[in-house]
């Protein structure tokens, strides 16, 4: 992994395929190179270490990569192999060069084999075993076709792969399994491509390649297989995204463009799913009723998108009094499979392409239970086949570090949960309204609010410079508000922190608490406020500085904070989600004020594709 672009047509090879890198940076890296055929006709590959910059300047200096019209070009983040130069993609031999996302499994095994037959490696990569055991494959058979069929038949693992063969300058060949790859179609131009973003620019109308799906590319033509060697019927689509939106648009990073987005994201997201006061899914084929029947309710996810996922198990338990447990993907699905048909497994995952959230819905649906996913994008693979899908209207989430897409994740799961309470009996169709009026009228409302008033956000960021370690802590649904935040403030920060049920604090983690610790204290919960209260003091006593975040009416509470970080009035099963943009703030802020990357923060991706 991290990002494949693939161009050819006639326009400048090189530069189309630049850009689209630039487009791909998001997605996480550590390097970049490009491979395009020059006037003769033979491959060259330009690749470095580091930022795209880096290429950049190598095809800006070399004469050679100009007036060409055909390449293929890949940032790397590191799996097999440290981040170099020679660990760089494109791969290849003098036959081929090669660009891979994805983790081939038995890699160890095939390059034993081919070292013993005598061929030799000049990376660590699992990259490099494939494209010399293709190249093997085409010396001997001579098939283009054939060869890829055979390389890929030997392989384990996952991939989308893009190749360029030396003999040929005029076509590409691609294929995936397990990682997305798609053709995007232009006018006598052709396109191959991990995501969409890298392509808006220039085209819309894509085909999405399916598991085992081969694609052969030219300027004017499209030759898609499927796994079975078959004409691949493979529906022309068109991007709802457009360049517009995945750009900065005057803002300094994505990530507070982004912010700024989400109250417009919620509104946009519930609008389809209220008719007459009421939550309403009929129009997407999801029959609410089958929840009369449904025992537990599943809810699998990775990252930000899990915490948004204990919101809706919060919301589940609460409004439709049904069992709901939260698995981390990576783990339910080597646990072991106690659901089946009585269950509902729900799969969140803002790129609808997460490897382990993808391998647990299969597994769920080997299982006999019923499937639903909540992703972001359209035909990804998560929402291609789960039994049914809710989109979350988001558009590009372009930033590493996610933030719309949690806060649209969080209130669309609470609306369908408010919907199964109607269904089973548990919630009245006059407090679902009111529900389902609190998140699409108020929520956004609030949102906006606290982004317009962000003054004593960034007072608490500047107090926070020095930091190295802090907490954040809640109780009851605020207490998975507490590991958004801390997850958040990890990432683009770089700083140390840890989040804990309030009420654990006693139990061992305030022997940690010293003169100036930082704590965030999160009291949405009415219920549970003098018990916030009395854990707040307690670490207060011993030194902390106190961050609270809580509506203006918990007046002891923001008496004792040091900083306090308003949470405009609502309902308190639905202010945690607004409280969130306070947080996911609060990390901005800090990272900004710290002059870190906070678009591209170090070691991550964006898309997790490999397991």
């Amino acid at each position: 992994m991290c990002g494949i672009i693939g161009y050819v047509g006639k326009a400048e090879a090189a530069e189309r395929l630049i850009e689209g890198l630039s487009a791909l940076e998001y997605r996480g890296y550590d390097s970049a190179g490009i491979s395009v055929f020059t006037k003769e006709s033979k491959l060259l590959t330009l690749k470095a270490e580091g930022r795209l910059a880096n290429v950049a300047a190598k095809v800006e200096a070399c004469a050679e990569t100009r007036g060409v019209h055909c390449g293929i070009g890949h940032t790397r983040w590191a799996t097999h192999g440290a981040p170099s130069d020679r660990n760089s993609h494109p791969h290849g031999t003098e036959l081929l060069q090669l660009v891979h996302n994805g983790i081939i499994e038995n890699y160890a095994d095939i390059k034993e084999e081919l070292l013993n037959k005598g061929k030799t490696f000049l990376s660590d990569t699992d990259t490099e075993v494939l494209a010399v055991l293709l190249s093997e494959n085409y010396a001997q058979m001579g098939d283009k076709l054939g060869a890829i069929k055979k390389t890929l038949s030997a392989v384990t693992g996952s991939y989308g792969i893009a190749i360029a063969f030396a003999d040929d300058s005029t076509h590409l060949y691609c294929a995936r399994s397990g990682s997305p790859l798609i053709v995007g179609v232009g006018e006598g131009e052709n396109y191959v491509a991990s995501d969409i973003t890298a392509l808006l620019r220039h085209t819309r109308k894509y085909y999405q390649l399916r598991e085992g799906d081969i694609a052969v590319v030219s300027e004017d033509a499209v030759v898609i297989t499927d796994k079975n060697g078959d004409p691949a019927d493979l529906p022309l689509e068109t991007a709802d995204w457009d360049v517009q939106a995945a750009e900065r648009g005057g803002y300094p990073h994505f990530m507070i463009k982004e912010i700024n987005e989400e109250s417009e994201t919620v509104k946009k997201t519930l609008n389809t799913r209220i008719k007459n006061g009421l939550p309403d899914f009929e129009a997407e084929g999801l029959d609410i009723n089958m929840f009369k029947d449904l025992e537990r309710v599943h809810i699998v996810a990775c990252g930000t998108a899990m915490y948004a996922g204990c919101v809706g198990k919060c919301r589940f338990e609460s409004y439709a009094r049904m069992p709901a447990h939260v698995e981390v993907a990576s783990e339910f699905r080597y646990a072991p499979p106690l659901f089946g048909k009585g269950d509902l497994v729900i799969i969140i995952s803002q790129s609808g392409e997460t490897a382990d959230s993808l391998a647990a819905l299969r597994l769920a649906k080997e299982c006999g239970a019923h499937t639903l996913a909540i992703v972001n994008v359209i035909g990804s693979s998560i929402a291609r086949e789960a039994d049914n899908v809710l989109y979350t209207w988001a558009g590009p989430e372009i930033s590493v570090c996610s933030t719309k897409a949690y806060t649209v994740q969080a209130a669309l799961i609470t609306l369908l949960a408010a919907a199964a309470g109607v269904a089973r009996g548990t919630v009245t169709e006059e407090e679902a309204a009111r529900i389902a009026s609190c998140l699409h009228d108020e929520l956004p409302l609030a949102i906006e609010k606290i982004i317009n008033n962000a003054d004593p956000i960034k007072a608490a960021a500047k107090a926070l410079h020095t930091t190295q370690s802090m907490f954040f802590i809640g109780r009851g649904s605020d207490t998975y508000l507490a590991s958004e935040g801390s997850l958040k403030l990890k990432e683009i920060t770089y700083t140390h922190s840890e989040a804990y049920a309030a009420g654990e604090l006693k139990h061992g983690t305030i022997s940690l608490i010293e003169q100036g610790t930082p704590v965030v204290s999160i009291a949405n919960d009415p219920r549970m406020y003098e018990k916030m209260l009395s854990n707040i003091r307690e670490v207060k006593a011993r030194g902390a500085m106190i961050i609270a975040v809580c509506a203006k009416d918990a007046e002891d509470i923001i008496k004792v904070a040091d900083h306090w970080l308003e949470v405009p009035a609502l309902r308190s099963d639905i202010a945690g989600i607004a409280a969130a943009t306070s947080l996911q703030l609060l990390a901005y802020y800090l990272a900004d004020d710290r002059g870190l990357d906070v678009d591209k923060p170090r070691n991550l991706a964006k898309s997790v594709t490999v397991e």
